[in-house]
């Protein structure tokens, strides 16, 4: 199956219909959930009424502009697993409609919308969407990192230590104890957004210089992945491998706002598995 153009008519498809989802089915509930409308599917993970109907507002969006690909959603997925098989197809959408639930739910930000176009595994386009602030972020392969329709470069903080928002909320507690111990002394700690979409802006923008991920669900991270890497940053598996989105049981991940950043990070976590 031939892979489609991603151009900028192509991206401005993809934004319409994200910030439809946005304005119609999540920003009118910020902040004035009813405790009906929020479910837990999960410890520590909610589901929100604005995540279904996000849900829906995007898989009929994305279905029109490209017929031939396949849709995983992450709300869909959760409720029928055998759709993650879709991911080792050919063109495949990923949908996290609302990422940052739990934030949303809270009341606070941040929380966004995330969509990617993978074919054969491969995430070949990604969409980010800041709800509250607007922010479009949008990268295609080999094609460059946009923010609102600035070509941009990934830079470090210039911060001595660098600056790390390591996520080890899904660690083994073994695990989580080294990090914390032989890892986290070595930079300057922030807490992590609990959203993706805010998290790789934050490692392209220069506000974080490295992140560590434990679970790397394609709905969270295929998208932002793709921004980073084409931004010229890097995002990859601990043994430097891709991130491949049909690869979702995998753990383990290194973000970072320089090539340099995440060798660095990645030398210093493989000395904690010898």
């Amino acid at each position: 199956m031939k892979r489609p153009e991603l151009s900028a008519t192509f991206t401005a498809q993809v934004e319409a219909a994200m910030r439809k989802a946005a304005q119609t089915a999540i920003l009118p509930r910020y902040q004035s959930l009813a405790a009906s409308d929020i479910v837990n599917k999960a410890p520590d993970d909610v589901v929100t009424v604005a995540d279904k109907e996000s849900e829906e507002i995007l898989g009929a969006a994305l279905a029109d502009l490209l017929p031939e690909a396949t849709i995983v959603g992450e709300e869909a997925a959760f409720a029928d697993p055998a759709i993650f098989a879709r991911l080792r197809e050919g063109l495949c959408w990923i949908v996290d409609p609302l990422d940052g639930t739990n934030n949303f739910a809270e009341g606070k930000a941040p929380f966004g919308v995330l969509v990617a176009l993978a074919d054969g595994g491969e995430t070949i386009g990604g969409w980010i969407l800041d709800c509250l602030s607007g922010r479009f972020c949008h990268a295609s392969s080999a094609g460059g990192a946009f923010i609102d329709g600035n070509r941009i470069s990934a830079r470090s903080s210039g911060e001595e230590p660098p600056v790390a928002a390591l996520a080890t909320g899904y660690m083994q507690p073994e695990e989580r104890a080294a990090v914390q111990k032989h890892i986290a002394p070595l930079y300057r700690t922030v807490d992590i957004p609990r959203c993706a979409a805010e998290q790789y802006p934050r490692l392209a923008l220069g506000t974080n210089d490295v992140s560590v991920f434990n679970r790397t669900l394609p709905w969270d991270h295929a998208a932002g992945v793709l921004f980073l890497n084409e931004a010229g940053g890097r995002a990859a598996r601990l043994d430097g491998t891709a991130y491949r989105v049909d690869e979702w049981e995998r753990r383990g991940m290194i973000g970072a706002s320089t090539p340099q950043l995440w060798d660095v990070l990645a030398g210093r976590l493989a000395k904690l598995e010898r």
